[in-house]
């Protein structure tokens, strides 16, 4: 088996790909920890539409750079810029540090005069758990909601519950359930697992601005996202739940798949939609 720095070396050498040439990146920092800013240098783009992303990788691997042509690729919907953030990783920072971090780069985005209604946040896979895990946390600290949320193969029940965990070993072609067990190991050490803030599918979603969830239908985390749409809804939340058929986990990170081209312009029409309106292209 791999160790954690091979891992890492791994993820980012099959996911980061060039950013378009439309596309400025500059390093920043949001809430105490490094992040990503992406703007894209069409004449009109200028606006005041910001998206949080937050990147997968099981808690354990994964950068804001390795997935900054998905960011990039939503952005492309909205009027304005994109940062993705560098959270803490595990092993060596074990929960609650990534929600911490998630929870105070949002912070930071209200705190420095970022309109709640021109926001919108996104993660793939342990990102987009930390996604739902950050509005809670938002939601219960009294803070405003973004205007909507986008999550693309959600990991949201850490206690390993899913029927699909099983059902599809040997057709995920990223994970076997033994994976996905040592990724969960390294980032609850040890907390209860079935803890809302480390499981949200046990959630009380009640308040979540409207969703959107993506998952293919060959992977472990199917039953994942099929139960947190079924949550959400049961809480009053507005959710659209996206199964393509075929599809392996986080398949929107493939730049040369239709499928995933499809997929990313479908989430990136759904955040502009509740932002108010499409960007115009040029």
């Amino acid at each position: 088996m791999l160790d954690t720095a091979e891992r890492r070396e791994q993820f980012a050498a099959m996911f980061t790909r060039p950013l378009p040439a439309d596309v400025a990146s500059s390093a920043t920092t949001l809430g105490g920890r490094p992040a990503l800013w992406l703007r894209t240098t069409t004449p009109g783009t200028a606006g005041e539409d910001v998206l949080l992303y937050l990147h997968g990788g099981g808690f354990v691997v994964g950068s804001a750079r390795a997935t900054a042509h998905v960011t990039a690729a939503l952005l492309r919907h909205l009027d304005g810029r994109a940062v993705s953030l560098d959270y803490r990783l595990a092993p060596e920072h074990a929960f609650p540090a990534a929600p911490d971090d998630c929870l105070a780069a949002y912070r930071e985005l209200l705190d420095s005069g970022v309109d709640p209604q021109r926001l919108v946040v996104a993660g793939d896979s342990a990102g987009a758990a930390l996604a739902v895990v950050t509005m809670m946390r938002a939601r219960d600290a009294g803070l405003p909601m973004p205007a909507a949320a986008v999550l693309f193969s959600p990991a949201v029940d850490l206690t390993l519950g899913g029927a699909s965990v099983r059902s599809k070993d040997g057709v995920d072609p990223f994970f076997a359930p033994a994976d996905l067990a040592w990724l969960f190991d390294q980032y609850a050490a040890g907390s209860d697992r079935s803890a809302p803030e480390l499981s949200p599918v046990f959630a009380d979603l009640t308040g979540l601005p409207p969703v959107l969830i993506q998952v293919g239908s060959n992977e472990l985390l199917l039953d994942d996202a099929v139960r947190l749409a079924g949550r959400a809804g049961a809480d009053e939340v507005a959710v659209t739940l996206e199964v393509a058929p075929r599809q392996p986990h986080v398949f929107q990170l493939d730049d040369e798949s239709a499928e995933a081209a499809a997929a990313l312009e479908r989430a990136g029409r759904f955040l502009a939609t509740r932002l108010g309106g499409e960007k115009e292209e040029s």
